[in-house]
């Protein structure tokens, strides 16, 4: 079974390809049901629907190929509840030879852009509806460009919230930057300017004859009512119908054609705060992003809404303090966390709590961008960032490429000119009644709505069958989990049907509807087909997110044991041995890498956050919970490519043994992109023969891994730290400590290899150990 394929048409990966029929062998199976689900993944042919959904009348769900159809009497019977739903009545042309995109078996996803009501005539699909690509073009060229009913009066809006206690050079990076950003904006845009060091400014961008804020303490926590006082913005108890909600008179946030001149101007002059001697600078950070927040409020601008934070350090002062400013106290660490030593922290998570969910309930996206060479207070911040479906970058610098690539990343446009942003997300779940919803993991938040599909056993935000996403990319990746229902005996051999309805604002401000719809087979307990659908990649990926979900709670070594516990149970379960003798131990070749990838689990820095900032853990494990299958493996086990004048690169074990002297290593945590060179390659560029004709192999084999390098971290946003070392040279130490170390100081025979201090297991004692447990009666 090939799952990459799969998941190219259905935007899914399963943890198990076919379940079992009932709750007990569920259980058995140790790995959860999942669902690993990338709901706007890009699909080489994807239609667009220029039409409404037809839906079922009982459980929701939409129309799809595995609904059963009766031409004659314009009628279909739901696959996931056998409702029977007639066809409206612009599907009165609808046949065998007639079929619309949704009833066509390819097309497992499909994608409805919402239309201006209108009577709709009847629908005429030519030649079998899509039999052919020129078909489905001439169908989806009257797709409009926009919902133009539900776009109408919405217009997205962003908050610039800038740290003026930057240092001057790194100030001004920012502010060309920021400049930049205001080409890219939309005219139609809305923005606004705030700007902290230890007090607040909110700037008036209608006041033209000079520079004109409101000035905030950075001490006070205010309310979002206060604000909006404070900026004499007179929220109306209720909306008008029909009254675009930015029409109220105010100054502070305006649309870009109206106001570029002025925030332009305000960005210019903006000016590097002074420091006292022996103190960090002061930072209001929270009442910033409080105070940007109730603008948003106050204008009544929630679809579509980003406060971007711009910051250089923690926060000293007001609610969400990180740090005092005397420099004699030091910023906490996972130790201070551990044992109690850092005073601020509860009471700053338990500010950005309530923000994140102020942020959830209007619909507004949280950005941070930290540019530090110390911790700025990303931990405390994760919540509402990850809860809104922000983005968060940490870096040493403004004047990095780094920045500047995720800050135009964020603005680039599609083909039609709009901006590459999706807001205001929900994903709906419709499931075959003998299948139940226990909930997600991911950049999402639970609606509490229940349905006879809800679960009572709740994973990650649970509770639900539809949940919320202040915005969502083509890569944003959420785990769903599952388990069977009991209720009633299901037919083996039967389908089981599971439908994911994403609906979201598309950068033109229209609605869009994103359906699909999968369908997997019930199973015996004992059939083969459980073992050959396990897909072990996304296996490992789940229980990775289920692990950081836990360590965010518990001590390390707590998650660490339930790892060893859950594949131990594992191993026992899918093993093949002989009781109580180890050497018989095997693994099918569709189970052989799972160990392996919680082996390199076990010591990531996911779970392990010796030598990691909890602001580094904070990030690292923001980005695990929003990533693919493919990326998440990466970042549990990295990949490492060994150049050599050999041949063309090739894939090694990621082990101390594959460093030597003659061949360049080039190794890939996701985070990190190193290149690795050996003692004799690193001897011969010194000297210079790479610049000799005579040693035109040498120049070749030394570009071949930056040109690859360079791809790596064009790819990526963030963008990875771009590595280069020598063997035995310090920075090396970025792919030592991920290397297996299978020689160590205590090895007996080395073999030439070079060597690991540690006391940590290798992968082959893990195994061994694995093994011995695994036989036990």
């Amino acid at each position: 079974m090939d799952f990459v394929e799969l998941e190219a048409t259905e935007g899914l990966r399963w943890s198990w390809n076919s379940w079992p029929s009932s709750k007990a062998d569920q259980a058995a199976l140790v790995i959860p049901l999942s669902v690993m689900c990338t709901p706007l993944m890009q699909q080489a042919e994807l239609p667009l629907l220029p039409y409404d959904p037809v839906t079922c009348s009982q459980c929701g769900a939409v129309l799809n190929p595995y609904a059963r159809v009766d031409y004659t009497s314009r009628i279909w019977f739901c696959s996931l509840c056998l409702r029977k739903n007639p066809f409206p009545h612009s599907y009165s042309n609808i046949g065998d030879t007639n079929l619309p995109a949704e009833l066509f078996p390819t097309y497992s996803a499909v994608e409805y852009a919402r239309t201006a009501p209108s009577p709709a005539p009847a629908h005429n699909w030519p030649n079998g509806g899509l039999s052919s690509s020129s078909s489905l073009s001439s169908m989806v060229s009257s797709s409009p460009n926009s919902g133009s009913d539900d776009s109408r009066g919405i217009r997205p809006a962003f908050v610039l919230v800038v740290d003026v206690a930057t240092p001057r050079d790194e100030l001004a990076a920012l502010k060309n930057e920021l400049l930049l950003v205001l080409e890219q904006l939309p005219e139609i845009a809305l923005v606004g300017l705030v700007t902290f060091d230890s007090m607040v400014r909110v700037h008036d961008l209608e006041f033209s004859e000079c520079s004109r804020v409101v000035v905030l303490h950075g001490e006070r926590q205010l309310s979002s009512l206060q604000i909006q006082q404070f900026l004499g913005i007179n929220r109306p108890r209720q909306q008008q119908l029909g009254k675009m909600p930015f029409s109220q008179k105010q100054g502070f946030l305006l649309p870009v054609s109206e106001c570029e001149f002025n925030i332009s101007t305000a960005i210019e002059e903006i000016q590097s705060s002074a420091v006292k001697p022996g103190h960090r600078p002061g930072r209001s950070t929270g009442a910033a992003i409080s105070a940007a927040l109730g603008l948003l409020e106050g204008c009544l601008v929630s679809t579509g809404s980003r406060i971007m934070v711009f910051t250089s350090g923690p926060a000293t002062v007001g609610p969400g303090i990180i740090v005092d400013s005397d420099l004699g106290y030091s910023i906490r660490t996972h130790r201070d966390l551990i044992n109690g030593h850092a005073p601020y922290y509860s009471r700053s998570c338990s500010f950005y709590r309530e923000v994140s969910q102020r942020l959830t309930d209007a619909s507004i996206v949280l950005d941070l961008f930290a540019c530090s060479l110390d911790q700025a207070g990303s931990a405390e911040l994760k919540d509402p960032v990850e809860r809104s479906g922000g983005f968060m970058m940490l870096g040493e610098s403004f004047e990095s490429n780094q920045f500047r690539k995720c800050l135009r990343h964020i603005f680039t446009r599609d083909e039609e000119g709009y901006l590459k942003m999706y807001f205001d997300a929900t994903i709906e779940i419709v499931t075959t009644k003998d299948v139940k919803i226990c909930g997600a993991l991911g950049p999402c938040v639970s609606l509490r709505k229940v349905n006879n599909l809800v679960s009572s056993t709740e994973i990650g935000e649970g509770g639900t069958y539809i949940w919320k996403l202040g915005t969502i990319t083509n890569k944003t990746c959420i785990t769903f989990f599952f388990e069977v229902s009991d209720e009633q005996k299901v037919q083996l051999g039967s389908a089981f049907f599971i439908q994911f309805i994403t609906r979201y604002r598309h950068g033109n401000m229209g609605i869009r509807k994103r359906v699909t719809t999968a369908a997997r087979r019930w199973v015996g307990n004992r059939s083969p087909e459980i073992a050959a659908g396990f897909d072990q990649e996304t296996a490992a990926s789940v229980l990775a997110r289920l692990a950081i979900h836990r360590a965010e709670n518990c001590f390390a070594r707590d998650v660490i044991r339930w790892l060893d516990d859950t594949l131990i149970q594992f191993a026992s379960k899918f093993g093949d041995y002989v009781e109580e003798d180890p050497s018989s131990f095997r693994l099918a070749s569709n189970f052989s890498l799972f160990p392996q990838f919680m082996y390199y689990l076990r010591r990531s820095q996911f779970i392990d956050v010796f030598n990691s900032s909890p602001d580094e853990t904070a990030f690292f494990r923001l980005m695990l919970n929003r990533e693919g299958v493919v990326g998440s493996l990466i970042m549990i086990q990295p990949t490492l490519l060994q150049y050599s004048f050999d041949g063309p690169p090739i894939p090694v074990l990621l082990d101390v043994r594959s460093i030597s002297p003659d061949v360049i290593l080039l190794f890939d945590s996701y985070f990190h992109v190193v290149i690795h060179y050996g003692s004799k390659i690193a001897q011969w560029r010194k000297l210079g023969y790479d610049k000799d004709p005579n040693h035109e192999n040498l120049r070749k084999l030394l570009e071949a891994p930056e040109i690859d390098a360079q791809q790596l971290v064009a790819d990526r946003v963030p963008a990875p730290k771009l590595i280069k070392c020598d063997q035995h040279g310090s920075q090396a130490r970025f792919l030592l400590a991920k290397l297996n170390p299978s020689v160590t100081q205590n090895s007996t025979y080395t073999d030439g290899s070079d060597i690991i201090l540690t006391d940590d297991l290798s992968l082959q004692v893990f195994l061994d150990h694995l093994q011995g447990l695994a036989v036990q009666g």
